[in-house]
C-alpha cells in the first residue's frame, strides 16, 4: 500500500533482459536502506527488491508489468518516481494507492500557467476507468487531484514543488505515463455494472 507521495527520484543505471523479464537497477537516496523482498513503487508500479548494493537496488518486471505500464520504455539515465510502502502508523498524505497500474495514458499537452503547470492526459476509456473533477488519480505514482475530467481525458495542476521533485519535469506531449485510478471509484463503477479491467 502506498500514498502517492513521492519520496525521491531514482536514476536507471542498468537494464538487463532475461527471457520475458526485465531486471532494472536504480540508483537512489534510499537504495542502501532497502532490503530484499521489500516493495517499492517505481512510477507507481509496485515492484519487489531482488538485490541491492551501496546506493543501488534492483527490481524485476515481468511481461505483464511491461505490457500494462511504461516500465518497458525505461532507458538508462531515466528518472523514476520512487516511494516505499506506507507505514501503518503514518499519515496518509496522498490517497490510497495499491501500486497496481490500471493502464497507461499519453500526455496531450503541458501548459505553464504563471508559476504552475497543467498537464492533460488521454487514455482508453473503453477499459472502463473514469475520473471525476476534484477526485484523485495516480500518475506515474504521484497522487494528484483532477481539475478537468472528460470521457477519456483529464487534467491535473502541478505546483512547483511537485514539478521539481518528480519526473513530471521531463514529461512532454506524446510521452506515456502510468495511471492508477481511485480504488473507491473502481469499486463504485463495478457495483454499477461499468466494465473495468
Amino acid at each position: 500500500m502506498f500514498t502517492g507521495i513521492i519520496e525521491t527520484l531514482g536514476t536507471v543505471t542498468q537494464l538487463v533482459k532475461e527471457q520475458s523479464n526485465l531486471h532494472i537497477t536504480i540508483k537512489s537516496a534510499f537504495s542502501r536502506d532497502l532490503k530484499v523482498d521489500q516493495s517499492v513503487a517505481h512510477n507507481g508500479v509496485c515492484l519487489t527488491v531482488v538485490a541491492f548494493a551501496d546506493d543501488e537496488h534492483t527490481v524485476t518486471a515481468i511481461d505483464e508489468t511491461l505490457q500494462k505500464s511504461n516500465i518497458g520504455f525505461f532507458k538508462v539515465g531515466d528518472l523514476v518516481n520512487l516511494e516505499r510502502c506506507m507505514q501503518m502508523n503514518g499519515r496518509l498524505d496522498g490517497h490510497i494507492v495499491q501500486g497496481h497500474v490500471d493502464q497507461t495514458a499519453v500526455c496531450k499537452n503541458v501548459e505553464e500557467t504563471n508559476g504552475s503547470w497543467v498537464f492533460t492526459f488521454e487514455y482508453d476509456a473503453a477499459k472502463g476507468n473514469v475520473t471525476v473533477e476534484k477526485g484523485s488519480v495516480c500518475v506515474n505514482g504521484i497522487s494528484l487531484t483532477v481539475v478537468n475530467s472528460g470521457v477519456n481525458t483529464f487534467s491535473v495542476a502541478i505546483i512547483p514543488y511537485t514539478y521539481e521533485h518528480t519526473n513530471l519535469q521531463n514529461i512532454k506531449s506524446g510521452d506515456t505515463v502510468n495511471l492508477e485510478f481511485d480504488i473507491i471509484g473502481k469499486y463504485v463503477a463495478k457495483m454499477m455494472g461499468v466494465k473495468t479491467l
